[in-house]
């Protein structure tokens, strides 16, 4: 057939529509970068039938970044300023984020100010990013007679000797971290060529097990086989055969020898590793392998709670308020037992159809009430939180898109799982100032966006705390929300009865020791002796804030921010809290090279020190960030507590958050005045919450608590009130200076904080951004001023403050307006250098 001929028939098939025409897609896609737009990439024609809005692609950024993407927009028109590159590669078959999730993504990044890329960066686990690695391969075309170091031909002949080797392995074979100048020369020389390697962080937990090949199945083949290994006097084998028995009822159960067994589970069993390689050989056993869940089944009762008259009422009016109204705020005592309230409400969603998400404030609240969900939900919960490996995160967002998790309890980045039916979301401790994320962006708050989340998937919110914040109990009054209110404590225990020690006295009476009140040293002891459990409270870690040279008062600083070093006597350094630099603690004054350097204040580290000194004969512990970094280390010391281990339980606010101990009769704060002379609108509603959910701990079963205050002014009527155990009273009084001054919940606030390495430039940009936003907005702007730390990082910090009214405001048009004045500024020349953060709603 000629040339001509198939010409001809090749235009006939497609006029005939034998071969359709291929339609070119495009795709806007979600980077995790903060970028304005999104990007615009073109999809091959073999992934056209299987692309899909929410899925996740890999695409190029520049010459050779490679980034997860998420497809926000699949469409046919392609971009007019640049020309689309293609997808290197699609990861889903089925969507990992959901249409709603993409919605609530848009919603975030609109009201907080930020990037959609920065949202999707908070909102999907690690494990769920592609990363990109560095890979290095043997130059076939490299001429060997080219001159090279000793550590060059070394690094060259491991990437011969491998293969490929990566830019990590590489550092580690020379013992060096900054090998790149290396990499660069062996490139120039044409030894090497870079490679990018493109790997899913997501890898499924796999278990290695073992059984028998079907051969011996049947006892008669297995029985032949036990005596000729006996015969031979190769009794190890035997033995691993015997073993292996004794754990599957191959012989009762043919099945039970298809699940095999988990070979980890034999060799614990003392067995003779190379006996079991032999029999795999022979084909008496066969190895394989099976993905698991990395959450364990747990046996649960399943049982239904029982509840109180009091709490069985306010069941009863919650489920009431959710007829007509989505949020109900739950304004319990500590040990009213709100837990129970929400199990039971959980258990109503659950048995309806609907998913139900538990928010904590924190990872430290997770550890007793995770144990008692546990017993009444089993493995349909799933836990969402930073101190769960990328993997198990990974595994709960499966888990939730796929229906195996219904219920989730988390931390506030469980805001963003991939729910599609939620009914209730539970937001404990609602008060809590950690629902805050501050940086990096999205500064979002988890509560807040709670409603939003419910409102999306028309559920209801459930808010609980014992000391609710200012801005929820308004909305409580204002007849926003539901209010349901629980004043009895569970079995009729008693609030913990709370005293005071004035310091001032104590210290002029010379009754002090390192700080301790003789009353305070005299309850500990006290309570020792009765065998009962108490707490200390400090909400300062380290050894000591700082510490000073007792001749020329000289106090070191950090070199990047404007703070004193905190000193850490376990390490030995001083530590800044704010960017991480450290440095060996000095003995002597670099000013005048005095040796009188002594340690001022008081962290948890000292306390528990010198309360070894005091009471040597209490088991004490101590809980607080620098006690708790790794996995398990608060469900240690929790347990190791409850398990009346310890004595003494000293930490700073982490102790505040919800647990609940039986044996703890008596809670001492070491140092009140801290808290409440903090320069913040907020200052006294927070002490308030703080020294109340403390004091909270304290009897709660039969014994009532005693809870002992170490303050220098007594007076103070936050003080008071929280003797009296009056939320309300404090609530009646700062209300109307909240109002008179318009602080939230009468205003909203957005801080804006300009950041410069030069501090007069930070004066002039944030001078020029106030101008201008002055002019648009008036006398809603307030600043700039500097803050109270006024140089993190090596950055000098301007703030500045607006505040806008919550009625009759265009909220949309005031955003637009602060992200112009703010292009403004960083798009002039001077500027440049310059950065700024938007914080709308701080904390």
């Amino acid at each position: 057939m000629s040339s001509s001929d198939n010409e001809i028939n090749e235009s006939a098939s497609l006029s005939l529509g034998l071969f359709p025409e291929v339609v070119t897609l495009f795709v806007d896609v979600i980077v995790p970068l903060p970028l304005p737009n999104l990007l615009t990439y073109r999809v091959p024609a073999i992934m056209n039938d299987m692309i899909q809005v929410g899925a996740r692609v890999i695409v190029q950024l520049g010459t050779r970044r490679i980034l997860t993407a998420i497809v926000a927009r699949v469409h046919q028109d392609p971009p007019k300023k640049y020309i689309a590159k293609p997808l290197l590669e699609l990861l889903d078959e089925a969507p990992m984020v959901t249409t709603y999730q993409l919605e609530l993504f848009r919603w975030v990044a609109d009201y907080y100010m930020c990037h959609i890329g920065e949202v999707m960066n908070a909102a999907l686990p690690s494990g769920l990013k592609i990363n990109s690695e560095s890979k290095l391969q043997y130059n076939p075309e490299f001429d060997v007679n080219t001159p090279l170091t000793e550590t060059e031909g070394k690094l060259l002949e491991a990437v011969q000797e491998k293969n490929s080797l990566s830019t990590d392995e590489a550092a580690r074979l020379l013992g060096q971290k900054d090998i790149y100048p290396i990499i660069k020369s062996l490139s120039k020389k044409g030894a090497v060529l870079v490679y990018e390697e493109v790997k899913e962080k997501y890898t499924p937990k796999i278990v290695k097990k073992i059984r028998l090949t079907r051969d011996y199945e049947d006892w008669e083949p297995l029985k032949d086989l036990i005596d000729e290994l006996e015969d031979r006097k190769q009794y190890k084998q035997v033995g691993v055969l015997m073993k292996y028995l004794a754990r599957v009822p191959v012989m009762q159960n043919r099945t039970a020898n298809a699940d095999g067994l988990e070979k980890s589970v034999l060799v614990k069993d003392d067995i003779s590793e190379s006996a079991l390689k032999t029999l795999v050989k022979k084909n008496v056993f066969e190895e394989f392998e099976i993905i698991i869940s990395r959450f364990a089944d747990v046996p649960y009762s399943g049982d239904d709670v029982q509840l109180s008259d009091s709490q069985q009422l306010a069941t009863e009016k919650i489920m009431s308020y959710f007829k007509t109204k989505d949020t109900v705020l739950l304004h319990g005592i500590t040990g009213s037992g709100k837990t129970a309230v929400y199990i039971n409400l959980i258990q109503k969603v659950l048995a309806s159809g609907s998913q139900v998400l538990y928010l904590l404030p924190e990872i430290a609240l997770t550890t007793q009430i995770v144990s008692r969900l546990r017993k009444v939900f089993g493995d349909q919960m799933g836990i969402y939180h930073s101190k769960f490996s990328d993997n198990e995160r990974v595994e709960v967002w499966r888990g939730v898109l796929s229906g195996k998790f219904n219920f989730v309890i988390g931390v506030r980045s469980a805001i963003f799982l991939p729910f599609d039916n939620l009914g209730l979301i539970v937001v404990d401790e609602e008060h809590e100032s950690s629902y805050k994320q501050y940086d990096p962006a999205p500064r979002y708050n988890a509560r807040d966006l709670a409603l939003v989340v419910a409102r999306l998937q028309q559920a209801k919110v459930l808010m609980g705390s014992a000391t609710p914040s200012f801005e929820s109990f308004y909305n409580a009054k204002q007849g926003r929300y539901g209010y349901v209110k629980l004043t009895q404590r569970f079995r009729e225990a008693q609030l913990p009865e709370i005293s005071l020690v004035n310091i001032r006295i104590e210290r002029k009476q010379k009754k002090l020791k390192h700080n301790f009140s003789d009353t305070l040293l005299t309850s500990l002891k006290d309570n020792l002796t009765k065998g009962e459990q108490s707490i200390l409270f400090q909400n300062r870690r380290g050894y000591a804030p700082y510490v000073m040279c007792e001749d020329c008062g000289w106090i070191p600083h950090c070199h990047q921010c404007n703070v004193s070093l905190t000193y850490h006597q376990h390490t030995q350094e001083m530590r800044c809290h704010y960017c991480g630099f450290t440095e060996q603690m000095s003995h002597q004054c670099p000013v005048c090279g005095s040796t009188r350097i002594k340690t001022m204040g008081y962290g948890t580290e000292k306390i528990e020190d010198e309360l070894k000194l005091l009471i040597p004969q209490a088991r004490t512990a101590r809980m607080d960030l620098d006690t708790t970094r790794q996995k398990n280390a608060i469900q240690n010391i929790v347990q190791a507590f409850e398990a009346g281990e310890t004595d003494i339980l000293i930490g700073t606010q982490m102790l505040s958050k919800g647990l609940d101990f039986d044996k703890v009769s008596f809670v001492g704060i070491f140092d009140a005045d801290h808290i409440i002379h903090f320069p913040d609108f907020r200052a006294h509603e927070r002490a308030f919450q703080l020294l109340t959910q403390v004091a909270g701990r304290a009897g709660r079963r039969n014994t009532q608590g005693r809870v002992l205050i170490q303050t220098g002014n007594p007076e103070l009527f936050v003080i008071e009130k929280i003797l009296q155990n009056d939320y309300e009273g404090l609530y009646e009084k700062e209300i109307p200076e909240r109002q008179k001054f318009n602080y939230p919940p009468f205003t909203r606030l957005i801080r804006l904080i300009i950041k410069h390495e030069d501090e007069i430039m930070a004066e002039e940009a944030a001078q020029a951004l106030a101008n201008g936003l002055r002019e648009k907005m008036g006398s809603r702007v307030l600043g700039p001023e500097p803050p109270l730390v006024n140089r993190i990082r090596n950055q000098f910090l301007k703030d500045i403050l607006i505040k806008l009214e919550k009625d009759n405001i265009n909220l949309r048009l005031i955003k637009e307006q602060i992200r112009e004045e703010i292009q403004k500024i960083l798009t002039t020349k001077q500027f440049k250098q310059a950065s700024i953060v938007i914080d709308v709603d701080p904390m």
